[in-house]
């Protein structure tokens, strides 16, 4: 097929109506798929090491990309950015360290509770109610409450669980910057959260940190699980509904569940699978129901 011929392919309306959605999904396997890689960092360098690369080298990217000091900054917006980038570091603090002790696919369904809550927080329709039992069941699927091989650690859930909290506290601070750049907010936000993350993985990690090898594996886990899948996304964004965006997006428990089984080998049980479900079935119920507020635009 010529250039010609493959651009006119591309630009044809099926492609223009199927491509955004096959990046939102590639965007959801290669976030899975380099956060599954990441997790083989941690006997070398721990979550923590491995956070503070993939939080360090998002942050040099961005900065390097958007040039944030090019813009106008309010001096009353600094203390937004800097609760926003707080928050996002400690997301992704949080998140990486509950790898440590549970599954990938649990750990991300767990954390979707913090924006599953935040969404239904002002719930009147009976369907929201419905979808707050739907999540309550796939939490409750998930508690530790007896011993034995399906039994989940209860820090590693905690861990997670602060995590969903932050994400939500991030959607919250992050609205409150919707009036500056993107790109400012994004690339300011991700360098607080360095400033944040990096000291506890030079703490822990130390010197390997400076290994060349690790090194080029915390690009690969900055890249794949931040950069290229956040940039598949703003792609998809700029096609898809924000309602039917989100909804697609609930199904990222299972698809990190699924890599986490073929990359780590992390077998769940039965009522494991069936609690991602549950949460699953409860975001897409309330981002399908919930009507979107007519506010500015949100930040990247």
């Amino acid at each position: 097929m010529t250039s010609l011929a493959l651009k006119q392919h591309l630009n044809s309306p099926l492609a223009m109506r199927v491509i955004p959605y096959l990046a939102l999904f590639a965007g959801m396997v290669t976030l899975a798929g380099g956060t599954s890689f990441a997790k083989t960092l941690f006997p070398i360098i721990g979550a923590e090491g491995t956070s503070a690369y993939r939080v360090g080298i998002s942050a040099l990217l961005l900065v390097a990309v958007f040039r944030p000091w090019r813009f106008h900054l309010a001096r009353a917006d600094l203390g937004a950015i800097a609760l926003y980038g707080v928050v996002l570091g400690a997301m992704n603090l949080s998140f990486y360290m509950s790898l440590r002790t549970i599954p990938l696919g649990l750990a991300i369904a767990i954390e979707f509770m913090g924006p599953l809550t935040l969404a239904l927080i002002h719930s009147r329709k009976p369907i929201h109610f419905v979808c707050i039992g739907f999540a309550v069941v796939g939490l409750g699927l998930l508690l530790p409450l007896k011993a034995g091989a399906g039994a989940l650690d209860p820090v590693g859930m905690a861990l997670a669980a602060f995590a969903g909290l932050c994400w939500a506290l991030y959607i919250v601070f992050g609205k409150r910057l919707s009036h500056i750049h993107a790109g400012q907010s994004v690339a300011l936000g991700m360098s607080v959260a360095a400033l944040v993350v990096v000291p506890f993985g030079v703490a822990h990690a130390g010197a390997a940190l400076l290994n060349p090898a690790i090194i080029l594996a915390g690009v690969a886990v900055a890249i794949f699980s931040s950069a290229l899948p956040y940039s598949l996304e703003m792609v998809a964004l700029r096609s898809i509904p924000k309602r039917t965006f989100g909804v697609v997006l609930s199904a990222e428990p299972a698809v990190g569940a699924l890599a986490g089984l073929l990359i780590l080998h992390e077998h769940l049980t039965g009522q494991q699978w069936l609690a991602i479900a549950a949460i699953v079935v409860a975001s897409v119920g309330a981002i399908a129901t919930t009507r979107e507020p007519k506010v500015g635009p949100e930040p990247v």
